[in-house]
């Protein structure tokens, strides 16, 4: 069965996918980061997780046949198709101490964390998403500069789930920088046998 799901620039939804299901996430109008998070299904305190990611493919960036690991070491994702391979795998969800932090707007500012945390049902304190068309650009030196995503009308990364999961998922909220160009905008995400 194949289902579609837009989800509006600022807001996130929850999605239930089963194993083997294909995940496709499309960004509609361009230069839109995606927060993609998800939990087990049977067991909420086992969740996507980057560092694990990053550990177990021994990189910072994910590419076409990379898996996407839990907390748990356990595979939850496998990235199939990927048009701009260019995710982030190191920053977590906004918050609004993050938008107090650079910009002095947190009050009241629409982000990645509440809207995971309310369709989830949960109050993680942090959440590290894998951020699918951020461009963080890594300098030799360590150092880390978020640039305009790469990310064309369209554009989409397809993932297989190696596991039944609850998917939060956000469409990035920041506007204030170049995270998704200067604004924000939906993005669609296809389920599908």
């Amino acid at each position: 069965m194949k289902k579609e799901y837009i989800i509006e620039a600022c807001n996130g939804k929850k999605i239930e996918v089963k194993k083997d299901q294909l995940i496709t996430i499309i960004d509609i109008e361009g230069s839109q980061v995606v927060d993609f998070f998800a939990e087990a299904s049977e067991n909420p305190d086992e969740f996507l997780s980057t560092g694990v990611t990053i550990d177990c493919n021994e990189s910072l960036k994910l590419k076409i046949g990379d898996i996407i690991y839990s907390n748990l070491y356990q595979p939850m994702f496998k990235i199939l198709a990927d048009d701009v391979k260019e995710q982030d795998l190191l920053h977590p969800c906004c918050r609004p101490e993050m938008y107090d932090f650079f910009y002095h707007n947190g009050a009241n500012h629409s982000n990645c964390l509440d809207n995971i945390n309310m369709n989830l049902k949960n109050k993680r304190a942090l959440i590290h998403p894998v951020n699918f068309f951020m461009y963080t650009k890594i300098n030799t030196d360590g150092s880390i500069i978020v640039k305009k995503p790469l990310s064309k009308a369209g554009d989409k990364v397809i993932l297989k789930a190696l596991m039944n999961v609850s998917l939060g998922i956000a469409a990035c909220s920041v506007s204030e920088s170049d995270c998704n160009g200067g604004k924000t905008s939906p993005i669609k995400i296809i389920t599908e046998d």
